[in-house]
């Protein structure tokens, strides 16, 4: 290998093992308090909030998301639990936004490396998002899709009350469906789109015993932890190939293509188009370009920066942000979450609300004047090590992921549903 071949691929792997570095403590943590949520969320309490769209709704979906998960593929997870414990698609979709794009830890790099003027970008755009897709979605996302995407869920479930989400409470395991990924050809019902090997489950009554434990025999904090466990090892393994995908992607696209290979994406001002125009192709490069890269919340502002840097417009960098939830690996996850025809409608409605709220923070920025060509973008330090957050967070958060996946593979292996 020439040297020139070796200095690339050394790059490239610097960047990769930088980015793992920087998204790893919200990553963990956003699956790992999913997997409590499920266990621990009752199913009234959710229908009394998010069982109707209304602006009391959306408003406490907004804050549910803050609170949670920072990485879009554990939203993912967190919205497709809200949905099978009958919550409104447009509620959904909400905190799906709210939870990738109105996280503290994202606003605090943001205001690190690009400057206030984008924090309030981001968050004057991540609440039109919200209040644009629960319209959208609400209004005409078509009842017959959505019936699919309900019946979907359903077919995850088992026959009575049950909640399958990989491994959300399947209390009477009578007809042995699944969302997970699972190979139930040993059961009932083979219904399956989920990926696990089942096929060893030879008697579904040890796995409805440990599944379905009535909440009265719950007793102590150790035994709800080893159900979550299970919920949180279950979760990788169904999606854990995607965000490593997404992830080797991010990094050979930051760590090889140059501000001036970004630059040649964007139409520039001279060419001489009406403004709104201009604005509208900025926002569509700005979501397709965030559509093909790995843009996991906090690790992609990186290549927003090189994106401003390379001369999109300021809407266009917000559409990039907020296109987070509409990545390849993540349609791949919709779509084993809710099945083809749902989805494809789920993303061209997540399409038209990111491309509307984009051109709205365009125009409202730069109408007041509190953006300009030369906003001032800084150096975030790619090395991520130092006694910093990212340290400290990370020092806490890999000993306690390998643990607590360790203790749910454990679970679930006594269940007999090792992966």
């Amino acid at each position: 290998m020439e040297s020139g071949d070796s200095n690339i691929v050394v790059h490239v792997i610097s960047v990769l093992f930088n980015m793992s570095w920087q998204i790893f403590w919200p990553l963990a943590f956003g699956l790992i308090l999913s997997s409590f949520i499920r266990h621990l969320l009752p199913v009234d309490t959710v229908v009394k909030h998010l069982g109707k769209t209304d602006a009391k709704s959306l408003t406490f979906t907004t804050i549910l998301g803050m609170v949670s998960s920072s990485c879009s593929y554990a939203a993912a997870s967190l919205s497709h639990t809200l949905l099978a414990k009958k919550a409104t698609l447009a509620n959904a979709m909400a905190f799906l936004v709210s939870s990738t794009n109105l996280i503290a830890e994202m606003f605090i790099v943001l205001v690190a490396l690009m400057g206030w003027t984008f924090l309030w970008g981001e968050v004057i755009g991540g609440l039109i998002l919200i209040v644009t897709a629960g319209f959208l979605f609400s209004r005409f996302y078509p009842k017959d899709v959505e019936q699919e995407l309900r019946q979907h869920l359903e077919n995850a479930e088992p026959a009575k009350h049950a909640h399958s989400d990989c491994g959300m409470d399947m209390s009477s395991m009578k007809h042995e469906t699944s969302d997970c990924g699972m190979d139930m050809s040993y059961m009932k019902h083979e219904d399956s789109d989920c990926g696990m090997d089942m096929s060893t489950m030879k008697h579904d009554h040890s796995m409805h015993h440990h599944m379905d434990m009535p909440a009265q025999e719950e007793t102590g904090l150790m035994s709800k932890i080893t159900k979550s466990a299970g919920f949180f090892q279950m979760d990788l393994a169904m999606i854990g190939k995607e965000i490593l995908i997404g992830v080797v992607v991010s990094s050979i696209l930051i760590a090889l293509v140059p501000q001036e290979g970004w630059k040649a994406l964007f139409i520039s001002n001279d060419v001489g188009l009406p403004t709104w125009l201009h604005s509208l192709l900025d926002v569509i490069i700005g979501i397709f370009v965030a559509m093909i890269a790995y843009v996991c919340s906090v690790g992609n502002l990186i290549l927003a920066a090189a994106l401003w840097h390379g001369g999109i417009s300021f809407g266009g960098v917000i559409g990039f942000i907020l296109a987070d939830v509409l990545t390849i690996p993540m349609m791949g996850v919709y779509k084993k979450y809710y099945g083809k025809r749902p989805t494809k409608w789920m993303v061209g409605l997540l399409f038209l609300s990111i491309l509307f709220t984009g051109l709205c923070v365009d125009a409202i920025f730069n109408g007041f004047g509190w953006v300009s060509a030369d906003q001032t973008v800084r150096t975030l330090n790619q090395s991520g090590f130092g006694m910093n957050m990212t340290t400290v967070m990370n020092l806490i958060f890999i000993p306690l992921s390998i643990w607590y996946y360790r203790l749910g593979k454990k679970a679930n292996a006594g269940m007999g549903m090792s992966m």
